[in-house]
């Protein structure tokens, strides 16, 4: 744990894409896993650590190597989901790209029937902030998706909405500290996260 700021955001790697199947009901890929074992394997101050996750599949394959590691069996919030997409479902990945750039850009209207950037944003700081008044000490390590850990990250760090902070791909880090709202930085690849 680093000067107080005790909580890591850590969003899934890469994913198995499968237009047949909802996007909540996706697994991580074989890529996707194999950076999920080599950071359960590398990660230092692990025992006894909290981790909750988002109660998607991808997430919730992210997060219980971590789990086993720590002790303590995954808290699993359902509301830190990834922004509700379900009114499009599956898109291509260039018309994703630019629905996703319009979300962040418009953040306080449903482009094309999404859940609201805004709406996401207070939805998973309320989650957070649940999740921090019922342990209120030790390290704790949220595991969700990208979109939504941008908005989080937004609001922690004071800024605007702005995909300009988002994350490049998936398998993504950053520390926080969820009693002052203060980030330590932006988003860094999973390979530089070492200890919590």
């Amino acid at each position: 744990m680093s000067n107080g700021f005790r909580a890591i955001y850590l969003s899934h790697p890469e994913v198995e894409i499968d237009p047949a199947r909802e996007v909540t009901d996706w697994s991580l890929s074989a890529v996707g896993l194999a950076r999920a074992e080599a950071l359960v394997a590398r990660l230092r101050g692990l025992s006894g650590a909290q981790v909750v996750s988002s109660d998607e599949r991808k997430a919730l394959e992210t997060a219980a190597p971590l789990a086993l590691r720590s002790g303590n069996p995954v808290i699993t919030r359902p509301n830190m989901h990834e922004n509700n997409r379900s009114a499009t479902g599956y898109l291509p990945r260039e018309e994703f790209e630019q629905v996703a750039d319009q979300f962040f850009a418009r953040p306080g209207e449903p482009v094309r029937g999404w859940e609201t950037a805004e709406a996401a944003q207070q939805r998973i700081l309320r989650e957070v902030n649940e999740v921090v008044r019922t342990v209120p000490e030790g390290p704790l390590v949220f595991v969700g998706h990208g979109a939504v850990g941008t908005l989080l990250w937004c609001a922690l760090a004071g800024k605007p909405i702005s995909r300009s902070h988002d994350q490049k791909g998936g398998g993504n880090w950053y520390r926080f500290d969820p009693e002052n709202r203060a980030v330590k930085a932006g988003w860094a690849p999973m390979e530089q996260l070492e200890r919590l």
